[in-house]
């Protein structure tokens, strides 16, 4: 999974989903947000990639600049054999990993996006082991938080086919947009201000990870 949407646009064949633009997403009820498009899949070349629960799978991003904010990874269930002309506002969305503050305090730490470019811009997550076998998009998202007050939101999609023999539907789900508030004091946040930079604490958003 490769974030690159210009060669998406060329026609070139992929796994992923063509996303609308390198610009950050800034609100959290943006229509956008399940994966930074309109819902739908490629119109041609779209592909699938089979994976076994249990596998795990690694996110490329082509260039990523910011090392301060969490990663999250998502999957939501197709409910088919696959995810091609599935609009991908219409599911239910659980994850399956994240990585918030590591180390430090939020003004001055160690953060997951910060691991993400030490490891070539690249993230590997697990698929669970007992999730049910089927059609599934994964959202891989950078929630970027160095500027004041401004979260910028990065997801993109993939399409996949779960194997094996698990029986797990995962939980807790959200939707996007809806799976986030405005509100939210990690996500409204200054990292720059006192008491907010000396926390060495940070609540990565939405729900919990699916325990499996």
């Amino acid at each position: 999974m490769t974030s690159d949407s210009c060669a998406l646009r060329r026609g070139q064949s992929s796994i992923e989903r063509e996303w609308d633009t390198y610009n950050p997403i800034t609100s959290t009820t943006d229509a956008t947000l399940s994966c930074n498009d309109n819902g739908s899949s490629l119109s041609s070349g779209q592909l699938q990639a089979t994976i076994a629960a249990g596998s795990s799978i690694t996110a490329y991003w082509n260039t990523w600049p910011h090392t301060i904010g969490p990663v999250m990874v998502y999957m939501a269930s197709c409910g088919g054999s696959t995810c091609t002309g599935v609009n991908s506002d219409n599911l239910s969305w659980f994850k399956i990993d994240q990585s918030g503050l590591l180390s430090g305090t939020i003004g001055n730490g160690q953060w997951g996006m910060g691991e993400l470019v030490a490891n070539n811009n690249s993230w590997t997550s697990k698929i669970p082991s007992t999730l049910k076998s089927g059609a599934y998009l994964i959202r891989h998202e950078l929630l970027a938080i160095h500027t004041s007050n401004a979260p910028q939101f990065y997801p993109e999609c993939a399409q996949l086919v779960v194997t094996g023999s698990g029986t797990k539907a995962g939980t807790p789900t959200v939707k996007f947009p809806g799976g986030y508030s405005a509100t939210d004091p990690y996500i409204d946040i200054n990292i720059y201000v006192n008491p907010t930079s000396t926390w060495s604490a940070y609540n990565i958003p939405g729900p919990t990870v699916f325990a499996g």
